[in-house]
């Protein structure tokens, strides 16, 4: 195995031009940190590009067997130096491996009956859509979809925040306009929320197949959905701030669809 003690080596170099977008895209590969990540990632049928491990860090992990299935070529031994100035969380257990991304496209989601469905409208900020994952996950959503997103899934923050739930978590990007066709195709209902709704998100029926429809925090939701959504809903506010956290924001009304499915 290739021991790299360098931050000037081409490999090191590369991992920290992936951090932005454009690369990633040029380059058709992620960031994932992380052995608990890498095994859910794996588990789905994601493909390592290369890995590099920390041996003093990764001696600590709760996932010692990850590397089990990857072939010795895809690795590379990186001093505890070099791979604390790459790493993008504290803590770190020592890995980080370049992935190969999947499409993400509406067609390939496989939807149940009865689904109950996320819908997240422009999402700029990667630490949201991370935390959006995390609690689509834990309730066991049918999908998340992302329309017109100004971050990317890959987002090495996003899949932070996430703590991997973005490899869990079906997941589709695309326009609002093919989510919204998507959604009538599907006889799916859809609850925009948004501050000047007249119904209150627990007093809808979640109990057949429903999506809400989030906004950003900045500006909430366009008018496309606000004029196309079958019905608008709010969730109380008794302070003297008018909105939640769009994560939190997402996480109450989930729970609340879920606890009237018998969650």
């Amino acid at each position: 195995m290739e021991k790299i003690t360098s931050l000037q080596n081409t490999r090191i170099k590369n991992i920290v031009k992936l951090g932005k977008a454009k690369e990633r895209k040029d380059q058709n590969l992620f960031i994932l940190e992380g052995a608990r990540e890498l095994t859910l990632a794996l588990s789905v049928g994601y493909k390592p590009d290369s890995v590099f491990v920390c041996p003093e860090l990764f001696a600590k992990t709760d996932y010692p067997h990850v590397l089990d299935s990857i072939g010795k070529e895809l690795m590379y031994e990186v001093s505890q130096q070099v791979f604390e100035k790459v790493a993008y969380r504290e803590g770190s257990d020592g890995l980080i491996a370049l992935m190969k991304p999947k499409q993400h496209s509406l067609v390939d989601l496989s939807i149940k009956n009865n689904p109950f469905i996320i819908i997240l409208e422009a999402v700029e900020k990667p630490g949201n859509l991370g935390a959006i994952l995390r609690t689509a996950d834990a309730a066991q959503v049918d999908a998340v979809i992302v329309c017109d997103p100004q971050t990317d899934v890959y987002n090495p923050n996003a899949i932070r925040s996430s703590v991997g739930c973005i490899f869990t978590v079906p997941v589709a990007v695309c326009s609002s306009t093919e989510a919204l066709a998507w959604l009538k195709q599907q006889g799916i209902t859809s609850y925009a929320a948004e501050l000047q709704a007249s119904e209150w998100y627990q007093d809808v029926n979640y109990t057949t197949p429903s999506a809400i429809v989030m906004g950003t925090e900045a500006d909430g939701l366009t008018d496309f959905w606000l004029n196309n959504a079958d019905k608008r809903i709010k969730i109380p506010m008794r302070g003297k701030i008018d909105s939640l956290n769009v994560s939190v924001s997402t996480a109450v009304i989930t729970f609340e669809a879920m606890r009237q499915r018998g969650f």
